[in-house]
């Protein structure tokens, strides 16, 4: 089945990535992936300090994708899947396209003010290496912005 993926943070950029591509998944019949990332530790003088630190943050971003999920399950009534990915996001994210050639188009939102952010800079860099479109979704657009452009 085809999908949208999208990388899921804290960030209102992300909720905005997450509602065009859960709203143009419903339209479409797909479904939605949900990719979240852990930046390794540099820290390496006390092992298991380091390995806490990472658990920690591995269940931080779990929680924050699997509410997200929640949202679209109870919305459209398909649950997305749900990666958690520990290492340099941009490897992370290469990988993971790789690995899932059911991903047709990665979704990320750009910032409201500013620069778009370093997912975005990255990726529209580099975009005509990628296996799959890059949609990017403004931060200016409100919801039902989002919600048509996605109809």
């Amino acid at each position: 089945m085809r999908a949208y993926l999208v990388v899921m943070d804290e960030t209102a950029e992300a909720q905005k990535a997450l509602r065009f591509a859960s709203h143009r998944a419903m339209k479409l019949g797909d479904t939605v992936q949900i990719l979240a990332l852990v930046s390794q530790q540099n820290f390496n003088a006390f092992g298991g300090v380091q390995a806490t630190i990472e658990q920690e943050a591995r269940d931080r971003a779990e929680v924050l994708a699997s509410s997200a999920a929640g949202s679209i399950f109870s919305e459209s009534g398909k649950m997305p899947t749900i990666t958690v990915k520990v290492g340099e996001w941009q490897a992370a994210i290469r990988e993971y396209l790789s690995e899932h050639p059911e991903v047709i188009a990665l979704v990320l939102g750009a910032a409201e003010d500013g620069s778009p952010g370093p997912l975005i800079s990255h990726f529209s860099a580099h975009s005509g290496n990628l296996p799959c479109p890059l949609y990017i979704v403004p931060g200016h657009f409100t919801n039902e912005q989002i919600d048509e452009l996605a109809a």
